[in-house]
């Protein structure tokens, strides 16, 4: 089975066990994401004295995705997804010591260096919902697709519930503050590298690449390229991952301002930790608990119109982030709705990129695909600590409004050659 295409019964039973591995493994993955966006930018403003400069966590955290984004995809299409998702392991595992160590020094540079690491390790949590649509039936593929996001959920929502038992576990063995839960992180990391060096195999994507080459023997024709929609599709990730990034980067501060602005005795660090886990923990959950539903719709009623109403979901969030964003429920309601639309957003557009490009230009373009969606965010991270200290929470949720608009306007170039 790993040196000739597979039969359609070997396929199928393939495809099954990628999906487990790899959902078993973005559960893993996701809790040293779901750490590191809770504490990131807690981190960077506690470390640098300078509130305005916390944007660069998360900035950090896109711009390690984006540097690796094109190389692991390049490393994918020679050597396979599985020697490509363990090297992201490894950059993650360096990264969350390096953030321990900086927080101990208490050396800002290096803390960022540390949570660029950490991004660049999910640079390859990124690359596994394309490596769900390797052996997918292109009936099944947003389904398929949408599971492995959806498994994040586990850990993406663990890892902020775990910031309090971290600080428990980080004191009691002498860790910097707010850097306990790292200690989980790190070993959910190692068991995520574990899993795919043992049980990714066969390779999705080099099975993938033999089934096209047969394919295309047999039948003598090919599957269309369609760039004009594939471009769509890109844009359309990266701008819904730029409104999700930016406003969801700077929700930790602006929630902390308002627990100090409340009145009353000032609230104690546990406490304010406490509510910057839940919300992001809501948020987390947003992101990934409906992505079967989307996946299903997507497949259904279509790849554009489940984009289109992740569009809507986010605009419903930013209207709550301009007009209730001074009440914790309502950024609570912002973050949850922020998480559904980029979810709906993500997991049709990418399976959107993937069937409108032909097997020969697909790994590439999900590379660049992720590379510019995590580049725009961390430029738009940086902007949103700009904006926040400038304009407050609403203002952030006006300027991230542009995007959707401009995402809903670009549309129609899309509609005539999307299925």
């Amino acid at each position: 089975m790993t040196t000739v295409a597979l039969t359609a019964a070997q396929q199928t039973a393939v495809q099954r066990r990628t999906v487990l591995v790899l959902s078993l493994g973005q559960v893993l993955g996701g809790i040293a994401f779901g750490a590191t966006v809770s504490l990131g930018a807690l981190l960077a403003a506690d470390i640098s004295g300078n509130d305005a400069l916390s944007g660069l966590a998360t900035a950090s955290v896109t711009l390690g995705a984006a540097a690796c984004a094109i190389p692991l995809a390049r490393l994918a299409a020679r050597v396979g997804r599985r020697r490509a998702l363990t090297l992201g392991n490894l950059f993650a595992l360096v990264g969350i010591a390096v953030v321990i160590l900086a927080a101990s020094l208490r050396v800002f540079p290096l803390l960022l260096v540390g949570i660029l690491l950490i991004g660049a390790g999910n640079a390859g949590n990124l690359q596994s919902r394309f490596a769900a649509t390797d052996l997918a039936a292109p009936q099944h593929r947003g389904r398929d697709l949408s599971i492995v996001v959806w498994s994040t959920t586990i850990g993406g929502v663990a890892g902020p519930l775990l910031l309090g038992p971290g600080e428990i576990v980080g004191q009691a063995v002498g860790m910097p503050p707010q850097t306990g839960s790292y200690l989980f992180s790190f070993v959910a990391q190692c068991a995520a590298l574990v899993l795919y060096i043992v049980a990714l195999r066969p390779d999705p994507l080099l099975a993938a690449q033999r089934l096209a080459k047969s394919s295309a023997a047999v039948t003598g024709t090919a599957v269309a390229d369609r760039p004009r929609v594939a471009r769509y599709a890109i844009f359309a990730i990266a701008g819904s991952h730029v409104v999700m990034a930016s406003v969801m980067a700077m929700t930790p501060v602006h929630l902390s301002h308002m627990a100090h602005g409340a009145g009353g005795m000032a609230p104690s660090p546990a406490d304010v930790s406490a509510l910057v886990g839940i919300t992001i923990a809501l948020h987390v959950g947003g992101m990934y608990a409906l992505s079967p539903v989307f996946g299903v719709l997507a497949d259904r009623w279509g790849r554009l119109q489940v984009v289109l109403l992740g569009q809507a979901l986010l605009a419903g969030a930013l209207a709550f982030a301009v007009f209730t964003g001074t009440e914790a429920w309502g950024v609570m309601v912002a973050l949850i709705l922020l998480g559904l639309g980029w979810s709906a957003a993500t997991v049709a557009g990418a399976a959107l990129l993937t069937e409108a490009s032909a097997p020969e230009l697909r790994t590439r373009r999900q590379g660049r695909s992720d590379s510019l969606m995590s580049l725009s965010a961390a430029a738009g991270s940086v902007l949103a600590g700009v904006v926040l200290a400038n304009f407050q929470y609403a203002g952030l949720g006006v300027a991230a409004f542009v995007l959707v608009i401009a995402i809903v306007a670009l549309a129609p170039l899309a509609r005539s050659g999307a299925r």
